[in-house]
């Protein structure tokens, strides 16, 4: 089996408490961001960007993260409002994949949006091609209009993904997947 075709059928999601350091260098996130931006983009629109947290910035967004969960939540324990804090502190890097969809008179949103989604999943199957293991989520505050703000999203943009990447600290698990004639038909011409 050609490597390509054995680094996607090995693939899994890795929970960001079990991803560890070292981070990826700066080299390997330019190599990420641009495997990343290389997806199908009709109309070359660029319809999504990343912010990418790192380091201390990891903490720092988690400060917005708890401002609106205790605005939410003000009898909050102080264990979870701990917990909201290192949302996005869990793996060393965390990179934003953001969608700025936005109508357009020939490209439709929904076409838009899935290629901020494909940017996504190529920056997951990049973290997993340099051997790092990677974790696509949303969570509640990826739809929270005051987080979004503090971390610099425009009204116009959302969330696609928060994508968590480090080391795997234990070999990964497999998960059943469905059956494939349970997912593909083949159309019969009559």
């Amino acid at each position: 089996m050609p490597d390509a075709l054995h680094l996607l059928k090995t693939r899994r999601s890795i929970k960001p408490i079990e991803l560890a350091g070292p981070a990826p260098s700066a080299a390997e996130i330019e190599t990420l961001l641009t495997v990343a931006s290389r997806v199908p983009d009709h109309g070359k629109l660029a319809p999504w960007r990343f912010i990418i947290f790192e380091g201390e910035a990891r903490l720092a967004a988690g400060e917005a993260i708890v401002a609106a969960f205790c605005a939410k939540y003000p009898q909050a324990k102080p264990e979870h409002v701990e917990a909201e804090r290192a949302r996005l502190a869990r793996a060393p890097l965390v990179i934003a994949v953001v969608s700025r969809a936005a109508p357009h008179v020939k490209i439709p949103e929904w076409e838009q949006v899935l290629s901020a989604g494909a940017a996504a999943m190529s920056l997951v199957l990049a973290a997993h091609a340099l051997g790092y293991g990677a974790s696509w989520i949303t969570e509640w505050y990826a739809y929270d209009r005051g987080v979004l703000a503090a971390l610099g999203l425009q009204e116009n943009e959302r969330i696609a993904g928060f994508v968590h990447i480090g080391r795997p600290s234990a070999p990964p698990e497999d998960r059943p997947r469905p059956p494939l004639e349970q997912i593909a038909t083949r159309f019969a011409a009559r």
